[in-house]
């Protein structure tokens, strides 16, 4: 049974997985002291091993971040996931962002519903080697607002992990919601037999998005996720007549710059289409119907640097 804490941790709270949980000063006065010093925080959550088991023929597992709402990032989730099945690998493409779960939409899989077998939830399957989770499946209205606690998202994220079957999968693309918030937290712990490959991480080029893209990295290095590197998303504007392409935010150095001060890798720049927005609004392939324009090109440059730092052994191999 999960334990569900009454509120939230006081300010100087050593954690509930701390030797010291319930028994510091900062604990005096906290209702969740009792389950905090009976140690039952402490001990490991018998679905990690689980989820580890479950998972073992997922050979990659990448997680696409972002500080900040709106910049893309379930567009980016989607488009790498049509990038790599498109080169014949086997895909899997889990949306936890449970209170705005777009990928649905931009999949063209709008309508569509989870379904239970012998050997667990049965993803939606796009193509033979392309298959989709999403709490949007799980809607019987697609406007219908997902006002959950932390608790229960957990525990849905914990059920994705440990109870959907993905067969055998070359790359898992985790899509999370904004922010460092209750899901992350519960992937890192829920993956820490099976640990993620590594974070995709996708900012715009103004500083207001840039200034929590920091704080998600920094999330990162805390927690000990690797950081495959930035994508600087809506870089500039390609004119879908001309093909010019124009800065739209002001020239402050972007993602390259900050990569550089925080030392980690730029993955490359993707440049606003208006093409891409109408893709994402019909549930189709933009990499496919647009293999030419500038957008695609950076996201073939993107898969070969992902491709090359987390190459996949031949399924006849393993």
């Amino acid at each position: 049974m999960d334990v569900v804490l009454e509120s939230v941790e006081p300010a100087q709270c050593v954690g509930p997985t701390s030797q010291e949980a319930g028994q510091a000063d900062s604990c005096a006065g906290c209702p969740n002291r009792a389950v905090c010093a009976s140690g039952v925080l402490r001990q490991p959550d018998p679905a990690i091993a689980e989820i580890g088991e479950r998972l073992s023929n997922v050979q990659r597992k990448i997680c696409v971040m972002s500080g900040k709402g709106g910049v893309g990032k379930s567009t980016v989730s989607c488009q790498l996931s049509y990038a790599l099945q498109s080169l014949d690998f086997e895909v899997g493409l889990l949306d936890i962002d449970i209170c705005g779960p777009s990928v649905p939409k931009i999949m063209g899989l709008e309508g569509q519903s989870l379904h239970q077998s012998m050997l667990g939830w049965e993803p939606v399957y796009l193509e033979d080697n392309l298959a989709v989770v999403s709490v949007g499946f799980m809607l019987s209205d697609p406007n219908e607002a997902i006002i959950w606690r932390g608790p229960k998202k957990n525990s849905l994220i914990k059920q994705f992990l440990r109870d959907v079957y993905w067969n055998e999968i070359d790359y898992l693309i985790i899509d999370t919601p904004p922010g460092t918030s209750d899901e992350h937290l519960s992937i890192v712990t829920y993956l820490k037999e099976s640990k993620p490959d590594g974070v995709v991480m996708v900012t715009t080029p103004q500083e207001v998005a840039l200034l929590d893209v920091r704080k998600e990295i920094n999330f990162c290095k805390k927690v000990n996720l690797p950081i495959l590197g930035v994508i600087e998303n809506m870089s500039g504007f390609v004119c879908p007549k001309c093909h010019v392409e124009s800065q739209i935010f002001p020239a402050t150095g972007g993602a390259q710059k900050m990569c550089q001060e925080m030392g980690v890798p730029f993955l490359g720049s993707i440049p606003l289409d208006p093409l891409m927005a109408r893709a994402c609004d019909e549930g189709k392939s933009f990499l496919s119907q647009f293999p030419d324009a500038p957008v695609s090109k950076a996201y073939k440059d993107i898969i070969q640097s992902l491709l090359s730092q987390l190459p996949v052994k031949p399924r006849e191999s393993l």
